[in-house]
């Protein structure tokens, strides 16, 4: 038996990834297939390149909410300032450079489903506010005080373990426990015996059509060895990678060769590192990343200096929300407004 989501093929080359029919594979679809109706929060755990975004979508378009928006927000894109608007949006004149109101991915999964990948990547912070939405289903944009009501089923990924996050205090418990209504663990491509020739016959007849070949190429036996004994680290999204690179080479009908490595180079391996002298430009040129030495400098210009940095980092720490920065620095609000115009005029 071979499971496949044509169906949603419209949604990206990425859906093509849910086909397979071992063991594994088969289990993980039919748990997701029974979980998917269910209007709770679901957890994917699974390495790299397992395909948590595909089992994600599969689930929202399998659940009563498929007329609903798909919103997906990848928590580890973002640095941690950006999250929070991302997530709960934010008002104009919120912090500096919000010019209008915008609408954050909880708002706009209202009655549909936010996917949340990467999850264990979002501050504690961040984390409480989640868990205050998902326990009462009310926040607030960043800016404003008043409440918005949503009805929004979260969808999480990751690829570490937060179970043992949680242990250490790197993830909330509680949250933890209000996203693992159903936890699905994705299996690794070494794990599914017999789906690595299926896929790769996939991969390689739709490179093989991108490329406009009249004939698409097959693995010799040797090579479709090759691909069954490699470890696959990178699991779909390597195997996929493999696939293409040996079909976009090959010069006949049959591939014979696999490079599963193309960084290897046979001029000889680079250096880890940058020249040490383009390292120091680039410190240079990074501000606020080191002290300038200010025992060469006057008195005045040593404070100044000292002023500047430190203005700029509490504003970067606090995204740019005076008030905050101004708590930082130990400061009145009209004092750290004088000290931004004495800097930035």
């Amino acid at each position: 038996m071979t499971i496949s989501n044509s169906p949603f093929s419209s949604l990206g080359s990425t859906t093509h990834e849910a086909l397979g029919h071992s063991e594994a594979f088969l289990d993980f679809q039919e748990r997701l297939a029974r979980v998917a109706p269910i209007d709770r929060p679901v957890l994917l755990l699974g390495e790299r390149g397992t395909g948590k975004e595909l089992a994600a979508t599969r689930l929202h378009f399998l659940s009563h909410r498929w007329q609903g928006p798909l919103i997906t927000l990848n928590c580890a894109s973002l640095t941690p300032a950006l999250v929070e608007a991302e997530l709960f949006g934010h008002e104009r004149g919120a912090f500096t450079g919000a010019d209008s109101r915008r609408t954050g991915r909880f708002e706009a999964a209202n009655n549909g489903t936010l996917f949340l990948d990467e999850i264990g990547a979002i501050p504690m912070e961040i984390q409480e506010k989640i868990l205050r939405v998902v326990e009462y289903g009310r926040f607030e944009r960043v800016g404003s005080s008043s409440p918005i009501e949503v009805n929004a089923r979260i969808i999480s990924a990751t690829n570490v373990d937060l179970a043992a996050r949680s242990e250490t205090g790197k993830f909330m418990p509680d949250l933890l426990d209000r996203l693992s209504f159903e936890v699905l663990f994705l299996p690794p491509l070494r794990n599914r015996n017999g789906d690595i020739p299926l896929l790769a016959e996939h991969f390689s007849r739709e490179m093989a059509r991108e490329l406009g070949m009249t004939e698409t190429p097959r693995f010799s036996t040797e090579a479709e060895a090759l691909l069954e004994a490699h470890p696959w680290r990178g699991n779909i999204r390597e195997l996929k990678n493999v696939v293409e690179r040996a079909v976009y080479r090959s010069s006949n009908h049959t591939i014979r060769d696999v490079i599963f490595n193309p960084f290897s180079s046979p001029h000889g391996n680079l250096p880890e590192r940058p020249d040490s002298r383009e390292e120091q430009k680039k410190a240079a040129s990074a501000p606020g990343d080191i002290f300038p030495d200010f025992t060469s400098m006057p008195l005045k210009s040593a404070v100044s200096t000292l002023e500047k940095i430190l203005l700029e980092r509490a504003l970067a720490k606090s995204r740019h929300n005076q008030k905050r920065a101004a708590t930082l620095l130990g400061l009145s609000y009209d004092q750290i407004r004088g000290l931004i115009r004495k800097h930035r005029p």
